[in-house]
């Protein structure tokens, strides 16, 4: 009975302790006595969201404009949507801006730019983007960091740069690569007609996937191990099949199909720096800058000098990228200023499993007139572009056979989404190829995440944009000290430390002067000198002649001091201490303050 009694005790709290939460939390439906059971946060997830969002999807412009205005809603003090300007065919340009708008001015406090889909088939840029600033917003109030983050900072976050192309390829038939350029439309085959031989879906499925014949000297099989899967045959092997390309008809009767659809621009080579002919660089348009989407952006970091940061999206291929675009331009990248970006790309490529940290020219390709390059070197911002998704992702191991055409996409399919990303062949009467099968890769394969890894994936480079925001400048006074002179003169002395990585003018910036100097002014007190000290052990000083009470300081290095003087008539009680960096924050600190 004792034995008993110690077993009922023991059993009785376990019981209790395994139900009393879904005693406490739950919810009894009254049609069936369910208990709707309240689950538990998962570390790094918003608990109880304002907003819900469903991240293992892709948004178009209406649920964009509504997620906007979702997040202002539920978070006025931390979040205000804009359109920065129109597109093409006049649909608004939304940035969201995110900050902490209780502390500080935002427009000086230092500045992160986001960006996502300039190319229109690269959808997830836009979802990272959004949940970047869904993610501040719903962790403010539970995590000091992202607070401390949103009072010293502001993010500005355009969704997608392109909406025009991106509703025209999320709506309309299209493959996984087009509907990468922008709206405007283009004689492109010369025959006196725009877009007059467009993509045809034949199967009205939504989805533009390949042709192919039967062919006694086709040069392609069809995979025994894969149906979707079409092979090149080995020499001396008799082939099945000739592939006819992408689904269409020829429509102008020319003797060609596809070869006039809207479009053949690139609208991330329409921007100022090192801007090239098309002759040169394909895809450029008539100068830089022609685009309405590119003037939007640009007007908006001209008038925004606080932007400190940025990061535009793209895919594909798992890189954290940085410029320049071109081999030229290497001599504008001091080494000072590439110790700022191997320190945070390098990080990026630990946050970033099976992402590589490269430069555009060397290890990519050679861009003319990209964007990176017009905010890097035009405004003296640090860039980077990352190119989402990755074969790496699919198994997580290294593929070896080029972007999307490795073997791992059929596997993946096949074990991860069971069939879901391929049109399997099907017959088709062709009105000029005659009997054909029409199948493939579907437009949201290959290049955009599926939706399980769409998650991850957001998380990750959010977390890694973050980390670059948090090293745009922190500036704050240190000390201050004023010691009596003699003669009714007094000197002060000031230490003002950057705590971050990134400084407040980039080597690039101080050299060609693009952004104004950093002032530390003194105000409420009769200047007589003011003096940069350069070396306070030796007393090596450097003497502001113009202005005395404002000292320029060209840059504040990354994790560095910069230590001023003056000498003043009359003892200072009222005086005030301004440090006004256009990138580095605007902050103020009375004398007598501690």
């Amino acid at each position: 009975m004792l034995i008993k009694m110690k077993l009922h005790r023991l059993i009785l709290p376990l019981f209790i302790g395994f139900t009393l939460p879904f005693m406490i939390f739950g919810q009894t439906d009254d049609r069936k006595g369910a208990v709707e059971i309240a689950g538990l946060r998962a570390i790094g997830s918003p608990s109880n969201p304002k907003v819900p969002m469903n991240w293992s999807r892709y948004h178009d412009n209406k649920q964009i404009e509504q997620f906007c205005k979702d997040l202002q809603n539920a978070y006025p003090n931390l979040v205000r949507y804009e359109s920065i300007g129109k597109s093409y065919e006049g649909r608004d340009m939304l940035v969201l801006t995110v900050s902490d708008f209780s502390k500080g001015k935002t427009d000086r406090k230092p500045g992160m730019w986001i960006d996502g889909n300039i190319h229109a088939n690269e959808l997830q840029g836009s979802e990272i983007a959004m949940y970047t600033a869904w993610y501040l917003a719903e962790n403010f109030s539970s995590v000091a960091f992202i607070q401390e983050l949103l009072q010293d900072k502001v993010f500005y976050i355009a969704p997608t740069i392109n909406p025009d192309s991106r509703d025209y390829f999320i709506h309309e038939p299209n493959t996984m690569h087009s509907s990468r350029t922008g709206r405007r439309p283009f004689d492109n085959d010369g025959d006196g007609a725009i877009a007059e031989d467009l993509y045809d879906d034949l199967d009205g499925d939504g989805h533009i996937v390949m042709m192919r014949r039967k062919s006694k000297t086709g040069r392609y099989k069809a995979d025994p191990e894969n149906p979707n899967r079409m092979l090149i045959v080995k020499p001396g092997e008799v082939g099945e099949y000739e592939m006819l390309g992408f689904e269409g008809i020829d429509n102008d009767g020319d003797g060609l199909v596809n070869e006039d659809i809207t479009g053949t621009y690139d609208p991330n080579r329409d921007w100022g720096w090192n801007w090239q002919p098309n002759y040169v660089q394909n895809g450029a348009l008539y100068y830089p800058g022609t685009l309405p989407e590119t003037k939007a952006v640009k007007q908006f970091f001209y008038s925004h000098k606080n932007i400190a940061g940025a990061q535009s999206y793209h895919n594909y291929g798992g890189m954290i990228l940085r410029g320049p675009g071109a081999a030229q331009d290497e001599k504008y990248y001091s080494r000072k200023d590439v110790q700022v970006y191997d320190a945070l790309g390098k990080t990026g490529e630990r946050m970033l499993p099976g992402y590589n940290y490269i430069v555009i020219h060397k290890d990519l390709y050679t861009v003319f007139g990209g964007e990176i390059d017009f905010i890097t070197l035009a405004r003296g911002v640090f860039t980077f572009s990352n190119e989402l998704m990755t074969t790496y992702k699919l198994f997580n191991e290294k593929a070896g056979q080029g972007l999307r055409q490795s073997d791992e996409y059929y596997e993946f399919d096949k074990l991860l989404l069971f069939g879901d990303a391929y049109v399997p062949w099907k017959e088709y009467d062709h009105p000029q190829f005659g009997k054909i099968e029409i199948g493939g890769a579907k437009k949201n394969y290959t290049r955009n995440h599926p939706g399980f890894l769409l998650l991850e994936d957001a998380h990750r480079n959010a977390a890694f944009t973050i980390y670059h925001a948090h090293h745009t400048p922190k500036l704050e006074v240190l000390d201050t000290e004023v010691k009596p002179l003699g003669g009714n003169l007094y000197e002060v002395n000031a230490t003002v430390w950057n705590g971050r990585i990134i400084p407040t003018h980039s080597d690039h910036d101080v050299k060609y002067k693009i952004e104004r100097p950093d002032h530390i002014r003194l105000e409420g007190a009769e200047v007589i000198t003011g003096l940069q000290v350069l070396d306070r052990d030796f007393n090596v000083t450097s003497e502001q002649k113009y202005k005395p009470h404002q000292i320029e300081i060209p840059n504040i290095e990354g994790m560095s001091e910069v230590r001023v003087r003056w000498i003043v008539k009359g003892k200072p009680d009222k005086a005030k201490l301004i440090v006004d960096s256009e990138k580095g924050g605007l902050l103020e600190k009375l004398l007598t303050e501690k």
